[in-house]
């Protein structure tokens, strides 16, 4: 037996429960992780409240560090012993777990279990946001939404690093301070200050060439006023709730705008992309180009409160949970 959290309803966090649970043994192009850290993220309470409708019951989570600690027929890629880390299907929320072997990746021994869990979700989704979704490089003026969260923190940075003027929001003054220091070349309250006047004086009226938005519907449709003629509006959360009733005539009517809704899970279903992208991921944290910020650690059976603090948007960069 071992433990993990388990939603048996959709709710509150008081709906998570920590329970003991039967792991079993991997099956053909499966192993058995032991997670050394889990990372906590806004997508585990789209879960948790049923935005995102999951069979019930279920344990959250969808990223994790670890060890393997056995593997089925026909895996040999790793073995017992090694460092692995993943995003993957849902099931990160416990001490031990099965996963298909094609979602695993090696840990460089240069990066720690903590650190690993912590970004994995979040990484990769910059990943593909400022590698795949847009291409951002020099010249590009860039609108990050809740720049001192846990993507925008490691995106800000990395957008900094391929030449980018960055501006993002934040809601508070503190959250202000972290975001410049992580790569936000401008820094927009947005409680108070409307954040599509001031992008367009930070850019004397130019607007940017792209906005990321996990915010949803508190920055909807002001993000599209934000962008230039042709820009992309990339939509990839709804932190504040779903945008609803989109019209699409909008983009034609704020200047010829492009707007796309991409998805983590859709990048990385191919196995060499997810390996290509986890890579440039892992040397971007050697390197020092992405410094990964935990804020918070809580233990496992926790978890409510960790994501309590999450929803009540108390937190910056990331959270880990840790197994007992």
């Amino acid at each position: 037996m071992t433990k993990a959290i388990r939603v048996h309803r959709t709710g509150g966090p008081d709906v998570l429960s920590y329970e003991d649970v039967t792991v079993g043994e991997p099956g053909p192009g499966e192993v058995r992780v032991r997670h050394m850290a889990i990372g906590l993220n806004f997508l585990d309470i789209y879960y948790r409240t049923g935005l995102y409708p999951m069979a019930l019951p279920f344990t959250p989570g969808n990223e994790g560090a670890g060890e393997i600690v056995s593997v089925g027929e026909g895996v040999s890629e790793f073995a017992p012993g090694d460092r692995v880390a993943y995003v993957g299907p849902l099931g990160s929320y416990a001490e031990e777990r099965i996963l298909p072997a094609q979602v695993v990746v090696k840990l460089p021994g240069a990066i720690d279990f903590e650190v690993a869990a912590a970004m994995m979700l979040k990484g990769m989704t910059a990943e593909f946001l400022l590698h795949r979704t847009f291409k951002v490089g020099p010249g590009h003026t860039i609108l990050f939404h809740a720049a001192a969260g846990g993507v925008g923190l490691i995106a800000c940075q990395w957008a900094k690093h391929l030449g980018a003027r960055v501006i993002g929001t934040v809601g508070s003054p503190d959250k202000a301070e972290l975001a410049r220091q992580h790569g936000c070349d401008h820094v927009i309250l947005y409680r108070e200050e409307d954040f599509a006047s001031r992008v367009r004086e930070i850019t004397e009226g130019a607007g940017c060439d792209v906005v990321y938005d996990s915010v949803g519907k508190a920055t909807f449709p002001a993000s599209l006023d934000c962008l230039k003629p042709f820009g992309t509006f990339v939509s990839f959360g709804n932190a504040s709730g779903p945008i609803e009733g989109f019209n699409v005539a909008l983009l034609g009517q704020k200047g010829s705008l492009y707007a796309t809704r991409p998805t983590l899970f859709t990048h990385t279903a191919d196995r060499a992309s997810l390996v290509d992208m986890a890579t440039k991921l892992f040397e971007a944290v050697e390197s020092g180009i992405i410094k990964i910020m935990i804020s918070a650690r809580y233990p496992l059976a926790a978890a409510a409160e960790a994501q309590h603090s999450l929803e009540a948007r108390a937190t910056t960069g990331a959270t880990v949970l840790l197994p007992a």
